[in-house]
């Protein structure tokens, strides 16, 4: 997801994603300890996306206290 579409999440969809994003990155995870994960630029994404989303929530946490 792109950081523009991560911006218009609700904090409530947003802390969702972030937890789904984490879910995602344990079972690629999983995948890739067991042998079965085939493309493992997987976790490099999935890593990406959860940073992303922390970086907008962390924003807006600035944004509140600012």
């Amino acid at each position: 997801m792109r950081p523009a579409d991560l911006r218009d999440l609700s904090d409530t969809e947003l802390r969702e994603h972030i937890q789904t994003a984490r879910r995602e990155l344990f079972g690629l995870r999983f995948q890739h300890a067991t042998a079965e994960l085939e493309n493992t630029a997987g976790l490099r994404r999935a890593k990406k996306e959860i940073a992303r989303a922390l970086t907008i929530q962390r924003e807006r946490e600035l944004n509140e206290n600012g």
